[in-house]
C-alpha cells in the first residue's frame, strides 16, 4: 500500500516516513501543493496524509482537488490547530491533530486501508 504525505515541515515528512515504512507501507512525500498534485497522478497513492497549512496551496483547496480526481482515495487532515468545526475539512475521511506519537494515526490508516 502506498501512502502520499503531505507537508511543509520536513521534521513532519521524516517521521511519518520513517514510522509508516516500519508499518509496511511505500511512502511518497511532498513539501508543496503542486508536488503533492503532480506526485498524486503519478504515483497512484492508496491513502493520503495532508496538512492544512503548506505554503502554495491551502490544504482545504488540495483536498478538493484531489477528490476531484480520485473521489474514493481516502484522505486523512493532519494538522497542528484544530479545524474540526470547519466544514471543508469534512470532506476528508478522517482528522488527526498532529503528535509525536503516530498510535492515532496509524490506526486511522488501518482502518480506511482496510475498507
Amino acid at each position: 500500500m502506498k501512502i502520499l504525505v503531505v507537508d511543509d515541515d520536513e521534521h513532519i515528512l521524516r517521521l511519518y516516513k520513517e514510522e509508516l515504512e516500519e508499518e509496511g507501507y511505500q511512502i511518497v512525500l511532498a513539501n508543496t501543493g503542486a508536488k503533492a498534485l503532480d506526485l498524486f497522478e503519478k504515483e497512484n497513492p492508496d491513502l493520503v496524509t495532508l496538512d492544512i497549512l503548506i505554503p502554495d496551496m491551502d490544504g482545504i483547496t488540495l483536498l478538493r482537488r484531489m477528490k476531484e480526481m480520485r473521489p474514493r482515495v481516502p484522505i486523512i487532515m493532519s494538522t497542528a490547530y484544530d479545524y474540526r468545526d470547519d466544514f471543508a475539512v469534512w470532506a476528508s475521511e478522517a482528522y488527526i491533530v498532529k503528535s509525536a506519537d503516530l498510535t492515532e494515526l496509524k490506526g486511522m490508516i488501518r482502518k480506511l486501508l482496510s475498507k
